[in-house]
């Protein structure tokens, strides 16, 4: 069993975070976002579904980033291997909770799973 560490411990999520709350301007075309997924990427969440490649996440992200007005982190559980993150997402409209699910392959990420509540998401703002 791996030693459990914080986000402040784990640079693939620091740069993960960083990224998402780092803006628009700075995101671009996603491409820092594609340096911290495996090969083998699988997303699922309860918009876009299960699907398989890091390039059709980075661009699935970009609305999210374009949203966002800050994260606060609530709970985290990180290990070398893995991760559950529950945050509060600030959009336009409202705060949505959010709980994200990480399978690690080394310092890349290769399996994310995200759970919050699409109608509300929208609805505060979301894309």
């Amino acid at each position: 069993m791996s030693a459990a560490v914080t986000i402040d411990e784990s640079p693939t999520l620091q740069r993960y975070y960083g990224i998402l709350t780092g803006g628009a301007e700075l995101y671009r075309d996603g491409r820092d976002l594609l340096t911290l997924l495996s090969e083998d990427f699988v997303f699922d969440g309860p918009v876009a579904g299960r699907m398989a490649g890091g390039t059709r996440f980075t661009h699935g992200v970009r609305g999210f980033i374009e949203s966002v007005r800050g994260l606060a982190i609530l709970q985290a559980v990180v290990t070398s291997g893995g991760a559950a993150v529950l945050y509060d997402a600030e959009l336009p409209n409202g705060t949505i909770r959010f709980a994200e699910f990480f399978d690690f392959d080394g310092d890349k990420i290769r399996e994310l799973r995200i759970q919050y509540n699409a109608a509300d998401y929208r609805a505060s703002g979301g894309r």
